[in-house]
């Protein structure tokens, strides 16, 4: 096949992944990033299209263009995608800081997958020892995404790792993946336990590409060398003819949620306020209210609440209770207050115990002793905060602890100003 049709193909491929990218993931953290990448890709095959690139055939296929595909596939083939080449951070068994980056993060951050596009071959071959310089088994990477999801739990529950591979894996290495708790989707090919001598015709196979290379005219020199070292290399040959099993990715996958639920006291006011329960057609005087009122009409914020709440054990700790009942007091309407009695009812009142993590936290404006009870409780009893206060999420973030919380918009208790605001 000619460098032209070769070129004509990758840039069709190109255009055609970049189209369906910005279309099936718009919104997603990391949609630019990945978005920009197929956009530099694009770019470097118009410049050899254009002359002002000359490259061998197979350097067209040694583009990012085929690990950006497999991407693009894991991530349409998943649901709830929340992430897409997100880096983590972690620590390694020496007690360095690593980051690493996953491709898709998806079921809501329960799964982590690494999309592979290296053909079975160069996967195995680099298993067994005999890849080049600075090349990195694929089993060295599963125990890197072990180890960085042990330290990233999400709501107490480490993110499931998966390898999807959208050119096959040896059986032997498929098995070595999955007895280290790593779930492995694409074509499982057979290995024969044949070496080939130099000169057969997997010579002809064209260089795989590396991963995480950047497109660069100046990479070429290396890669020539790369090449030539790989032909006087024995490889085992792999036969991708000869499929033992194919996985796919499941339909649905089944995550098992967080049974327990801690009550901030933005969602007990939120859950008894009248704005919740049908009281929200009104202009109120205080702007923030009628803020409120407004986005309940568009979007009903109970619903969401109890479809949460079903099923789990609710607590709520003193310190949250007793300035709920302050605020109820002060400001609740009678409604407000049954719904409030009833409420209290379902759930379990714990004393206050901050986490030892919430503890080393540095009080600030959005960062305060209150918050630190009630977030703090919750993570130690191991549950997911429900909770309207994203700016202590977010600062207590920044310090490093990220709580397992479910945010949702927050509603101000409106029963008594009821009489003065205005009907729409």
């Amino acid at each position: 096949m000619s460098v032209q049709v070769v070129l004509q193909q990758r840039i069709s491929s190109a255009q055609a992944l970049l189209q369906r990218a910005e279309q099936l993931f718009p919104g997603v953290e990391g949609h630019q990033k990945l978005c920009s990448k197929l956009r530099a890709e694009l770019r470097f095959l118009r410049r050899v299209e254009a002359g002002e690139l000359q490259v061998k055939e197979s350097h067209l296929h040694s583009t990012n263009l085929t690990h950006l595909t497999a991407i693009v596939e894991s991530a349409g083939s998943l649901e709830d995608v929340v992430a897409l080449l997100h880096v983590f951070t972690y620590q390694d068994t020496s007690g360095h800081r690593r980051t690493l980056v996953v491709d898709v993060v998806a079921n809501g951050g329960h799964t982590w997958v690494k999309a592979v596009g290296r053909k079975a071959e160069a996967l195995h071959n680099i298993w067994q020892g005999r890849g080049q310089y600075g090349d990195k088994s694929i089993i060295r990477q599963a125990e890197d995404f072990l180890q960085a999801s042990h330290q990233q739990p999400v709501h107490y529950r480490h993110p499931h790792v998966v390898f999807a591979f959208y050119n096959g894996v040896s059986s032997p290495m498929a098995d070595r993946l999955r007895d280290m708790g790593v779930s492995v989707r694409g074509d499982i090919v057979a290995v024969n336990a044949v070496v080939m001598e130099e000169g057969s015709d997997e010579e002809d196979e064209e260089r795989e590409e590396g991963e995480e290379r950047e497109v660069a005219e100046d990479n070429y020199d290396q890669e020539e060398q790369q090449e030539e070292e790989e032909e006087a290399s024995e490889l085992t040959r792999v036969d991708r003819s000869t499929v033992v099993a194919s996985l796919a990715f499941p339909s649905q996958v089944q995550v098992e949620e967080c049974q327990r639920v801690n009550l901030d006291i933005t969602t007990l006011i939120t859950y008894v306020s009248s704005l919740s329960h049908g009281r929200c057609h009104f202009t109120f005087r205080e702007p923030v209210l009628t803020e409120q009122a407004a986005q309940e009409r568009r979007l009903q914020v109970l619903p969401q609440l109890d479809a949460f709440m079903a099923g789990k054990e609710l607590f709520a700790c003193r310190a949250a209770v007793t300035d709920f009942q302050l605020i109820l007091d002060t400001l609740g309407g009678p409604g407000e207050k049954e719904r409030a009695q009833k409420l209290l009812a379902r759930l379990h009142l714990v004393d206050d115990q901050p986490s030892e993590r919430t503890l080393r936290l540095t009080p600030s404006a959005k960062v305060n002793q209150r918050s630190l009870t009630i977030f703090g409780t919750g993570d130690s009893l191991r549950a997911v905060t429900m909770t309207a206060n994203s700016r202590f999420v977010r600062a207590a973030a920044n310090q490093g602890v990220r709580y397992s919380v479910f945010i949702h918009q927050p509603r101000a208790l409106t029963e008594g100003k009821e009489w003065r605001a205005t009907p729409i």
